[in-house]
């Protein structure tokens, strides 16, 4: 495959890369114990971006034969042309980076396993809720499986392959409360096929009685005091806010948008106990449930310090962004499918733990709340966010106290991340996380817990 990429990609004047893109995804969901759906598809395809008069041309089909590659490349060069007269650029080459080389193929080892096995593992699981699990209005279980191929050439000789999959399994309960229903899920499974996660997901009988447990409290909890307040994040929050709050900001693109960010390197915007990184890889402890270690421009992934003990060190930058800030490309230009032109893109961002217990953090809070999940959330381009929380109890007198019900956090995440005074020695990934910045990918976000202070919405 990259020997045919490496052939057709060398007939091109000028800069071009050459990508050959394939995405098998499975979905399967299961209601109180009745198969909804079984389904899976593959979006495939070539697509070619050629550089010329400053601008960038791309093509793509839903082919993989050398006659589409050959047209794409052709009609990638075309555009780029045109783009290029029509703004008058002129013909400043992109900036120099090593060459990508390397096949990673996570695929598994394991012997295959049918649908009756997917199936089997679902009905096994809610079999042990119904059993275990009483007075529950509803149950869904959704498992997601994604594996993305990549081959890549370009015409400065970067020459990669990579299979990274993922299988994820979201359980969701529900059940009454005093004043309606209340529900909770969680997410379970993370990097490799479903042959990798099987075993680990066919023993999930004592995190399923955890988040029944979560459930039952919520049921009866009370909905927090709307305010500023102190707050221990579990670590699915602080990957959330180093994600949409941070990362976003300090993506090149939207520094050069006008993100709060720009201008600011060299500057202390956050406690010296933080350390915030985006990473390729697999992440610094191989734990991340992507693999990304060349980009789709064909430049190395390295890991980029955003903010290395409370100061703001560094953006992530695609050739393009790099160009226009005199930086050098970090390996950040990402696209989903075969369709997407890669756009500057986090990969796994985190930020990194610190010394702390999570028991200290809870004992040095006088009256405040500790929050451990997230439903969704965003933020705009002054750091400002906004996300839901769905579990989560009170703190008084550095313990925990009742559940509460869903609510909001809110805040400007640099000032958030200014109040920290804590941050724990556990690491944790989220499992199947997806940024939606104009269109979706699968990212890795995750970190520690963190002791904070920030705005909680009321009823």
């Amino acid at each position: 495959m990259l020997d045919r990429l490496e052939r057709i990609v060398a007939t091109a004047p000028g800069y071009a890369e050459l990508r050959l893109h394939r995405n098998i995804s499975r979905r399967l969901f299961m209601r109180r114990g009745t198969l909804i759906e079984n389904a899976s598809a593959t979006l495939a395809g070539g697509s070619a971006r050629c550089h010329a008069l400053g601008t960038f041309g791309f093509t793509s089909l839903p082919a993989e034969d050398d006659a589409a590659l050959e047209r794409v490349l052709r009609d990638a060069r075309a555009n780029a042309d045109q783009l290029g007269r029509r703004a008058a650029y002129s013909d400043q080459p992109l900036p120099a980076t090593p060459r990508g080389e390397g096949v990673w193929d996570y695929r598994t080892k394991r012997p295959k396993l049918g649908a009756a096995a997917r199936v089997d593992l679902l009905k096994r699981l809610d079999a042990y809720i119904g059993a275990h699990c009483p007075n529950l209005l509803n149950v869904d279980l959704t498992l997601q499986e994604l594996a993305i191929e990549k081959a890549l050439a370009t015409s400065e000789g970067a020459r990669t392959q990579c299979v990274s999959p993922r299988t994820v399994l979201y359980v969701q309960m529900s059940m009454q409360g005093g004043d309606g229903p209340v529900q909770l899920y969680q997410v379970f499974g993370g990097f490799g096929e479903f042959e990798d996660q099987a075993e680990a997901l066919a023993a999930l009988a004592p995190a399923i009685d955890r988040l029944y447990a979560d459930l039952r409290r919520k049921a009866e909890g009370v909905h927090p005091d709307a305010g500023f307040h102190d707050v221990v994040l579990d670590s699915d929050l602080a990957g959330i806010l180093a994600h949409e709050a941070i990362g976003h900001t300090c993506e090149a693109d939207l520094v050069l948008a006008g993100s709060i960010a720009g201008g600011r390197i060299g500057e202390q915007v956050a406690s010296e106990k933080i350390t915030l990184m985006d990473q390729g890889g697999r992440g610094f402890d191989g734990g991340s449930t992507i693999a990304i270690h060349v980009d789709d421009e064909g430049t190395p992934c390295r890991d980029i310090a955003i903010i290395e003990k409370g100061v703001l060190r560094g953006f992530l930058n695609n050739k393009a962004t790099a160009q226009e800030l005199e930086a050098e490309p970090t390996g950040n230009a990402r696209a989903f499918t075969f369709a997407d032109e890669p756009i500057v893109r986090m990969r796994s961002t985190c930020i990194m733990p610190g010394t702390d217990k999570l028991q200290d953090m809870i004992g040095a809070v006088e009256r405040g709340y500790y929050l451990k999940r997230s439903s969704n959330g965003q933020a705009d381009l002054t750091s400002e966010f906004m996300f839901g929380v769905v579990c989560g109890c009170e703190i008084v007198n550095g313990k925990l106290g009742r559940a509460i019900r869903d609510t909001t956090i809110s805040g400007v995440a640099f000032d958030v991340l200014k109040a920290v005074t804590h941050v724990g020695d556990t690491m944790t990934w989220s499992g199947g996380g997806f940024c939606g910045k104009k269109t979706l990918i699968p990212v890795g976000m995750g970190g520690p817990a963190i002791k904070t202070k920030l705005n909680i919405g009321g009823r």
